[in-house]
């Protein structure tokens, strides 16, 4: 983390006399500051001379802190903005879609499990081709098991009138 002393061009209020009384306190940085109790630190200003100031330098500090930090926020909150920000893909499968609440969340990643032999690529396949061809987008395919099929994904999307195709990117991961 910065410095305090790269505070004190932009913020007048953190000047030597500031700085000198938190490096006496073992205080030389923002994340040193973040790491010290605070209402110690208040404590101790309020004993000095200049109280008034370096109760404004603190104040100044935390602000810019929370600034720069992003806020907490819950579970429910977080699902919240996902519903409201992110577009959802369909998979392709009314059923699935539904399952999925909407498809699949765009910018994400979205893994398939199973056992040998239960469609899994199959249902891969058919969702990357969906995709790239309803939304005219990107896919990017990882197939762990090397049995990626060009052929395979230009039958799904063949199969349906007025293909319009995206892209599908492939990444073989042994």
């Amino acid at each position: 983390m910065a410095p305090l002393k790269h505070l004190e061009k932009e913020n007048p209020i953190i000047d030597a006399c500031f700085q000198d009384f938190c490096a006496s306190h073992g205080i030389l940085t923002i994340e040193d500051f973040l790491l010290h109790d605070l209402y110690e630190l208040t404590a101790f200003s309020q004993r000095q001379t200049n109280a008034d100031r370096l109760k404004e330098g603190i104040t100044l500090i935390l602000s810019l802190i929370e600034r720069q930090c992003r806020p907490l926020v819950n579970g429910l909150k977080l699902l919240e903005d996902l519903h409201r920000n992110k577009h959802t893909l369909s998979t392709g499968d009314k059923e699935t879609d539904s399952l999925l609440q909407g498809g699949f969340r765009e910018g994400q990643l979205t893994e398939l499990v199973g056992p040998s032999s239960s469609g899994k690529t199959q249902f891969c396949m058919q969702a990357a081709a969906s995709v790239a061809e309803n939304h005219l987008g990107r896919v990017l395919y990882l197939d762990t098991g090397n049995s990626f099929s060009a052929r395979r994904i230009a039958q799904f999307i063949c199969s349906s009138s007025d293909a319009t195709l995206g892209q599908v990117y492939l990444f073989l991961v042994p």
